[in-house]
């Protein structure tokens, strides 16, 4: 998994719903029950083990939002770093309670882990990873904004990426073409064409002194010209095949 939802109110649905899900699960299969376990312990067990890994999950989601705020990318290396944190420490939090004097359990710690933990790991992984996945659809899609700065700290342009036509250059200046209210509209900002194109690589150069955004471009005019949205812009003999390509 290559993307995270990183909000922590999802995360903490998905929490309950494991929470739900290992008790009545716990409750009513009795996955580990050997015929010696009283309904007071199962319920017990049940409650226990279900909101232990509310709580762990809980951690997680509070960790992994935390790194992924400070990293601003996800990848599948630290999905699966998070799922083993997870299971850590929902195993070194259930085998507390298992040996705490509300159950007083008599396995060992490998007993524990081999007979206990790794069935109740086999009912919360599908969950686990079904209710990650899903939450990745419920991510909110954000317009891209483009924010072009000038050297100026005055000289600021922020519009939306799908509104930016094209930019071109004007002696020290680069004026920018943009689409404000169905109007095309322009903004002179004191900076170079390079440092336009190197901060924003989708921009597409058609001339020496022009660079367009590509989803702008509209037809040929002529064999030297085209025509963008609300504008037409020459273009180099250089640069033709790129556009070609359009």
């Amino acid at each position: 998994m290559n993307k995270l939802n990183p909000s922590i109110k999802h995360h903490l649905i998905i929490a309950s719903f494991i929470s739900l899900w290992l008790f009545v699960f716990a409750f009513i299969i009795k996955p580990f029950d050997d015929g010696t376990i009283n309904f007071q312990s199962w319920l017990l067990i049940s409650i226990g083990f279900s909101g232990m890994a509310f709580l762990c999950y809980a951690i997680l989601a509070f960790l992994q939002k935390k790194i992924y705020d400070s990293i601003q990318k996800w990848n599948l290396k630290l999905e699966l770093s998070s799922l083993l944190f997870y299971y850590f420490i929902y195993l070194m939090g259930i085998y507390a309670y298992y040996k705490s004097p509300i159950l007083n359990g008599g396995y060992s710690f490998g007993q524990f882990f081999t007979i206990i933990f790794i069935k109740v790991a086999l009912i919360v992984t599908p969950v686990i990873i079904l209710a990650r996945t899903y939450l990745i659809k419920l991510i909110p899609i954000k317009e891209d904004i483009l924010v072009i700065k000038g050297e100026n700290r005055l000289d600021v342009l922020k519009i939306n990426k799908a509104d930016l036509v094209c930019i071109s250059n004007a002696q020290n200046y680069v004026e920018i073409f943009y689409i404000e209210n169905e109007k095309l509209q322009s903004k002179l900002i004191r900076s170079s064409l390079k440092k336009v194109q190197d901060d924003f690589g989708f921009l597409m150069q058609i001339h020496r002194s022009h660079l367009i955004n590509p989803t702008h471009f509209k037809s040929w005019r002529n064999s030297n010209t085209i025509v963008l949205t609300q504008i037409e812009l020459p273009v180099s003999k250089n640069y033709k095949e790129v556009l070609l390509a359009l």
